[in-house]
This record gives structure tokens, C-alpha cells and sequence, in this order.
């Protein structure tokens, strides 16, 4: 099975942690984040891999080389000329990809419990160009499904902004539901993807744009044992769902 690792973010959010070290290979539980997902990625079945890189790209290739990759097979997105966002970058990272498998895109900061290969099962089931792992948890910022889990639009809690390709769309009817950083792609997205004029562009902006186009669900998870770990304050609990969960090799 094949899978993308989001590793090129600036990770601002983690302040000095960062200041001469990518996102990527800040330690918690006593590896980086890097090899967490590497290792937990593998062990759930998936055997290929790319990693897109941009902020201190060098020093993600030299630890990969350090440790022969982990015994993996890992391809590098490089995005040290753009920063590409997570639309642009998954879009550049898919053409590197050697067959046309379904991949899962996994941010590299994003720890759970979720059973992955699961995830991946259900969306070649379904047959659905895109597959959310998604959350009943709080955030600012929602994304809206209806009652047979496709996407309809977003909403902005804070600004009351509202958006949605379809004129009918009232939230009302819909299930708001937070996006947890994994989901599984088809290559069926592809062409639209390309179909983007922007060199850089929001992998979400992209997904509601295209909601009335394409077949875009949402599998509800736990967030109970889910963290984004781009944060200092979030890096105790990662740890603790490293310990507690299949993290541990």
C-alpha cells in the first residue's frame, strides 16, 4: 500500500524546537515524529513511500540516509524551491508514485490510535475519490456532511464565514465534523488536481471546491486518543499515544 508523509511544513508552532530542525525530526518518545510515522505506517501494511521536504530538507535526506531509510521504500516530494501548501504538495508527491493504488496521506504530526490499513480498506470499498478520517471534536473550523457521509461544505465558527459548491447547502441538515490530517486518495483525483492553475494551494480549500464533482467521505473516529503534535504543549500527550497505542516496535 502506498503512502505520503506531509513533512514539508515550516513547523512555527513549535518555536525554538525548530529554529535548526524540521518539523519532522523533533523527538517525541525518544524518536522524531519521522520515524514514529515510517515505522508505524509499515507496520500497519503500507511498503511505499513519499515524503515531501522543504523546510531543512537536507537534514530529513541525511537521516534517511544515516539510517538506509529504515530498510523502506522511500521517494522524496522535494519542495525546497516552493513550498508547495498541502494541495500543491500532494498533488506533486502522487506523480511519484509507481502504480495507481490509493495512497494515505498522513501528516507527519499526527498521532492516534486510528487502525490505518482499516481506513485504507474502507475507501477502496467504497469506491470514493477521497476519504476523510474525521472527528466529532471542537475546533473553529468544520467541515459539513450529510447522511450518507459526503461532503457538502465548511464553515468558519469564529467569522461565521460559510463556503460550499452547492447553492441548496444548508448546514442545518449536515453533520459537522472536524478533519483529524489523515485521509486516503484515489488516483481518480488526479486529474483534477492537475486542473489547478496554483503553484501552491490548500489541500481543503481544494476538497470543498470540488465537493459537487467528486465523491468526498468522511469515516468518523475517536479523538479521544488523537493529537496534532506541531504543537509544544501537544508533544506530552503524542508521547502518551506513542506509549499507549501500536507505536511501539
Amino acid at each position: 500500500m502506498n503512502a505520503l508523509i506531509l513533512a514539508a511544513g515550516l513547523g512555527t508552532r513549535l518555536g525554538m524546537l525548530t529554529s535548526d530542525t524540521p518539523k519532522a525530526l523533533v523527538e517525541v518518545a525518544g524518536r522524531t515524529m519521522l520515524e514514529h510515522q515510517l515505522r508505524h505506517l509499515h507496520k500497519a501494511g503500507f511498503d511505499h513511500f513519499v515524503i515531501n521536504v522543504h523546510h531543512f530538507a537536507d537534514k530529513i535526506t541525511d537521516f534517511l540516509d544515516r539510517n538506509d531509510s529504515f530498510g523502506l521504500d522511500i521517494t522524496i516530494s522535494d519542495e525546497r524551491g516552493m513550498l508547495l501548501d498541502t494541495g500543491g504538495g500532494i498533488r506533486q508527491a502522487m506523480h511519484l508514485f509507481r502504480d495507481d493504488s490509493p495512497v494515505l496521506v498522513h501528516n507527519v504530526d499526527i498521532f492516534s490510535d486510528t487502525d490505518l490499513a482499516a481506513l485504507y480498506n474502507v475507501h477502496v470499498g467504497s469506491g470514493a475519490d477521497a476519504t476523510l478520517l474525521t472527528s466529532r471534536r471542537t475546533t473553529s473550523r468544520y467541515l459539513h456532511f450529510d447522511e450518507r457521509m459526503n461532503l457538502r461544505g465548511w464553515s468558519n465558527e469564529k467569522s461565521g464565514e460559510t463556503r460550499s459548491p452547492f447553492p441548496d447547502f444548508d448546514r442545518s441538515n449536515c453533520t459537522p465534523l472536524a478533519f483529524q490530517g489523515i485521509h486516503v486518495i484515489s488516483r481518480t483525483m488526479l486529474e483534477r488536481l492537475d486542473a489547478v492553475e496554483a503553484d501552491r494551494f490548500s489541500i481543503t480549500d481544494f476538497y470543498i471546491d470540488n465537493a459537487a464533482g467528486l465523491s468526498l467521505k468522511a469515516v468518523v473516529a475517536s479523538a479521544q486518543m488523537w493529537v496534532d503534535a506541531g504543537k509544544q504543549d501537544s508533544l506530552p500527550l503524542a508521547g502518551q499515544i506513542i506509549k499507549n497505542t501500536g507505536y511501539e516496535y
